[in-house]
């Protein structure tokens, strides 16, 4: 049966989606764009900043299930241009340690909001 993750320390879903949803003992979580949750902007043009808050956010939506980032088994990266991944990396590698979820990234024309990144992740119980 599946259930429905929402946390009030992460944006709130801006469409109709929800923030995660939990079925067995996985988490699907919506992708992240670097929305501040209290005032609803995006936090920055930097792509460092942007990552950071993308990371923060994805944490407050794994904690709502009681999960870290430890849990996660899965993320897909997008960016809006590839030379941008350097600098995601960095910020990624902080929050990602060994074991390495397995990750796609991907660059893509648009994001929501004129992000420059957004992460979906996967995690397991």
């Amino acid at each position: 049966m599946k259930k429905v993750i929402v946390s009030k320390d992460a944006p709130a879903a801006v469409g109709p989606y929800s923030q995660a949803v939990a079925f067995g003992n996985l988490l699907f979580c919506a992708g992240q764009i670097p929305i501040d949750p209290v005032s609803g902007e995006i936090v920055s043009e930097d792509v460092t900043e942007q990552t950071e808050r993308v990371c923060q956010n994805i944490a407050h939506v794994l904690k709502a299930n009681e999960m870290t980032f430890a849990n996660v088994v899965k993320t897909t990266v997008f960016l809006t241009d590839l030379a941008n991944f350097a600098a995601m990396n960095a910020v990624y590698a902080k929050y990602f340690t060994e074991p390495f979820p397995a990750r796609s990234t991907i660059q893509v024309a648009g994001l929501p909001r004129g992000a420059k990144v957004e992460i979906e992740v996967i995690a397991a119980a």
